[in-house]
């Protein structure tokens, strides 16, 4: 079975108090909850550690509505580890994991994890069907020796905070609150690739990021960004849609960068989303998008200056 091979290579050193979930986005819910569990298993001696999935269960299940990740899998795991987690177990969702009934789930977790206990959230189910909800596991929990704690979500300004609440907002292009929801910026990151040098034609060469087709994204527009190349961070506009004024075509992201000279190396590059300036739209001749990109970047230094001076970031102006 490959769940028992991917569970036999991780071999924890000592007992561990465990969550099970995909955690997209590892959003404040998330490291709501997880910041309870590290704590708990350090107050018992024990190891956090999270069980999570390669790809979300949604799409293995159901293949009507395509999901869009806010994280792919690297990033996830990077995010999970600070937050302070100690065991990270990565499994391949199949059909045939989704057949297991929740008495032989958290039996393989007991054997191959020293599972001593569940961290969950109150929505939480696993196993074959969803059975295995909070009063199954714990019914479970008494008969086979672990414990089983359900934490309450985390509610801001009255909505609770999820991947679906984070991804929503996110379609709105409101990066103010997709940061609020998550504690961060929202990124996307990929590698450099050459477009058509339509932008270096107008006078504002940028770099286009190639992102991978599940990665979620913002709605089409214009959003203040800080690009990093070489771990500097760099003030930058970035235009993510179709480019109506050249008649439109497939979605790209293109990135300017405010005060960088030279051709972007073709490498990994990363861009946190601050701000969304406006929507995109068509203009009438080049000159009419030049100036307003021209007023774009103006604005755009406006509000990362103002970020700086309110948090101490020192971006490059």
């Amino acid at each position: 079975m490959q769940i028992e091979e991917e569970l036999a290579k991780v071999k924890p050193q000592k007992e561990t108090l465990l969550t099970i979930g995909v955690f997209d986005g590892v959003h404040l819910g998330h490291q709501h909850l997880l910041t309870h569990l590290r704590n708990e298993a350090r107050e018992k001696g024990w190891l956090s550690g999270v069980v999570t999935f390669k790809s979300h269960p949604q799409a293995v299940l159901s293949h009507e509505n395509k999901l869009f990740w806010l994280n792919d899998l690297e990033t996830r795991i990077s995010l999970l580890r600070g937050v302070g987690i100690d065991v990270i177990v990565v499994l391949s969702f199949t059909l045939e994991l989704a057949q297991l009934t929740a008495r032989e789930f958290v039996q393989l977790l007991k054997d191959y994890l020293q599972m001593r206990g569940l961290v969950i959230g109150p929505d939480f189910a696993l196993g074959r069907n969803r059975e295995g909800d909070a009063a199954q596991l714990r019914l479970l929990g008494q008969e086979m020796g672990f414990s089983v704690e359900v934490v309450p979500p985390l509610v801001l300004d009255g909505e609770v905070v999820s991947s679906s609440a984070v991804r929503q907002t996110l379609a709105q292009g409101n990066m103010e609150k997709v940061e609020k929801l998550s504690g961060r910026f929202f990124s996307l990151s990929g590698r450099v690739v050459s477009g058509d040098k339509r932008g270096r034609v107008l006078g504002f060469p940028t770099a286009n990021l190639d992102v991978k087709p599940e990665q979620a994204l913002p709605g089409d527009g214009v959003y203040v960004t800080v690009a990093y190349i070489n771990h500097e961070a760099l003030p930058s506009v970035t235009n993510i849609g179709i480019r109506p004024t050249f008649g439109g075509g497939e979605r790209v992201i293109e990135t300017y960068l405010l005060d960088y000279e030279g051709q972007v190396p073709e490498q990994k590059l990363r861009i946190d989303l601050v701000s969304r300036l406006r929507d995109e739209r068509r203009f009438g001749t080049a000159e009419e998008l030049k100036a307003q990109i021209r007023r774009d970047i103006d604005q755009a230094r406006i509000i990362l200056d103002k970020r700086a001076r309110q948090e101490g970031t020192d971006f490059k102006k």
